[in-house]
């Protein structure tokens, strides 16, 4: 399955319910206010956010005056166009090697099985992977991951449940350099965004990392599941402000009909959106592409 399928077949609850919303929006009548009204209230209602559907309508206002569009239909491709642009004002950077990539996020989202599909991804890429099992606190974490580094066919650093989460960091770190592998991922407990102690774990384990591997192309990414909608913000500004995030990944998108809430992201924090999630698959973490998340949705 091409990766197009992929996204379309994992965006089918957000384009059913978009479909269902925009029926009618889009006739071959005339462009009023009424017209603008109906939209807002349906991009509102789909999660894409208040600033963001603002913005959107002004530039679509915009586009129907500098290209005198007359009726409603004209205005998907003009739609589609905007939503595009709005992923696009972020790029994704160039991944580089050595790569860390440290795995944050709530409980629930999805970072274990998110953490295997990326090792998976970078082994069939003929990189050698090692995975820090460094969420020390939740029973049978390290032993789950250790399901999906074996999967992957990639090395994994553990230890005993109630271990320092950065000693276990350290010794990834050091069995890392020795091997002289290419990436280090690293789990992290999942944690609730409002606990302060928690918050400053992170921290030091990316101090660890900092000041053992300075050459590193460092990457915290936060993994947000697609069904929470707009409580992923909070969760995003929370996690950007404790350790300064660099990517983020969305999981269960094909388990939502809250897909706008990307476009919230992308405009709010101008963080990549790198993968997504579009199933339990483990090839189903994809290389995120905005024409075709548009597509998929519209």
């Amino acid at each position: 399955m091409g990766l197009f399928s992929k996204i379309f077949g994992g965006m089918k609850k957000t384009k059913a319910e978009l479909d269902q919303k925009l029926d009618g929006v889009f006739d071959k009548v005339k462009i009023t206010d009424d017209f603008y009204e109906e939209l807002e209230f349906i991009l509102l209602s789909s999660d894409i956010g208040a600033a963001v559907c603002e913005k959107v309508l002004e530039e679509l206002r915009k586009k129907v005056k500098k290209e005198h569009l007359k009726f409603t239909y004209e205005c998907k491709n003009a739609l589609k166009e905007i939503l595009v642009d709005i992923l696009n004002e972020t790029k994704v950077p160039e991944i580089c090697y050595p790569l860390v990539i440290m795995v944050i996020g709530v409980n629930g989202v999805g970072k274990t099985t998110t953490i295997g599909k990326l090792a998976k991804e970078y082994s069939e890429k003929g990189k050698r992977v090692i995975i820090a099992a460094a969420d020390t606190f939740r029973a049978a974490a390290a032993s789950q991951l250790a399901v999906w580094a074996d999967r992957a066919d990639v090395q994994i650093v553990k230890s005993s449940e109630g271990t320092d989460p950065g000693a276990v960091v350290f010794d990834a770190i050091s069995s890392f350099k020795a091997k002289k592998s290419d990436v280090l991922i690293i789990d992290t407990a999942g944690r609730l965004h409002n606990k302060v102690g928690l918050m400053a774990e992170l921290e030091k384990i990316s101090k660890i990392v900092g000041r053992e591997l300075p050459e590193a192309d460092y990457h915290k990414v936060i993994v947000i599941d697609a069904t929470t909608g707009q409580n992923a913000t909070e969760q995003v500004k929370t996690f950007n402000e404790a350790v300064g995030l660099t990517d983020l990944i969305i999981t269960k998108l094909d388990g939502s009909s809250k897909g706008g809430v990307l476009f919230s992201l992308a405009e709010e924090f101008r963080l990549p959106i790198r993968h997504v999630g579009v199933g339990e698959g483990v090839d189903d973490l994809i290389e995120f592409v905005p024409t075709d998340f548009v597509d998929a949705i519209f």
